[in-house]
C-alpha cells in the first residue's frame, strides 16, 4: 500500500489484478472501499466453473483477501452491494452469501445489470471498517 492524498492503495495477489484503470480497494482513515469482484481465479484470471454459486464463492473470497490486505476482514464489513446478470439467480447467490455472513451481516442492494465483465454471473464490492487490530 501507498498513501496518494490521504488514501492507501490496496493490492494483493491473493485476489485478481485489477483488469483496468482501478485499484483492488482504496483505504481511508477509518474505512476500506472495495472495487467490485467476480469470480475470477487470481492464478488464472480465468471465472471459476459451476455457476453463479461458485461464482459467489470466489467472488466473496477475493472480497475477503482484499480487506485482509486492507487491515480489515469480512466481519467489518457494513454495505454490500451485489450486482446479478439474473435475479433468476438470486437465491442461488443469497445461499453462499449467507455461508459468508452468517451472523450481523452487512446491509446490502442487489440489482440485476445487463452485463458484467467477462461474462460474470455476478460481482461484489464492499465498505468496511478497518480493524481495530490493525498493525498500523
Amino acid at each position: 500500500m501507498y498513501t496518494t492524498e490521504g488514501k492507501k492503495i490496496v493490492s494483493t495477489d491473493k485476489a485478481p489484478k485489477a483488469i483496468g484503470p482501478y485499484s483492488q480497494a482504496i483505504r481511508t482513515e477509518n474505512l476500506v472501499f472495495t472495487a467490485g469482484q467476480i469470480g475470477l481465479n487470481p492464478a488464472t484470471m480465468e471465472l471459476v466453473e459451476g455457476g453463479i454459486q461458485a461464482q459467489t464463492r470466489q467472488a466473496l473470497t477475493n472480497l475477503k483477501h482484499v480487506l485482509e490486505a486492507a487491515d480489515s476482514g469480512l466481519n467489518f464489513v457494513v454495505k454490500t452491494t451485489v450486482f446479478l446478470q439474473s435475479m433468476d439467480d438470486f437465491a442461488a447467490m443469497n445461499a453462499v452469501y449467507a455461508e459468508f455472513f452468517a451472523e450481523n451481516p452487512p446491509a446490502r442492494s442487489t440489482v440485476a445489470v445487463a452485463a458484467l465483465p467477462k461474462g460474470a454471473l455476478v460481482e461484489i464490492e464492499c465498505v468496511a471498517l478497518l480493524s481495530p487490530f490493525r498493525g498500523d
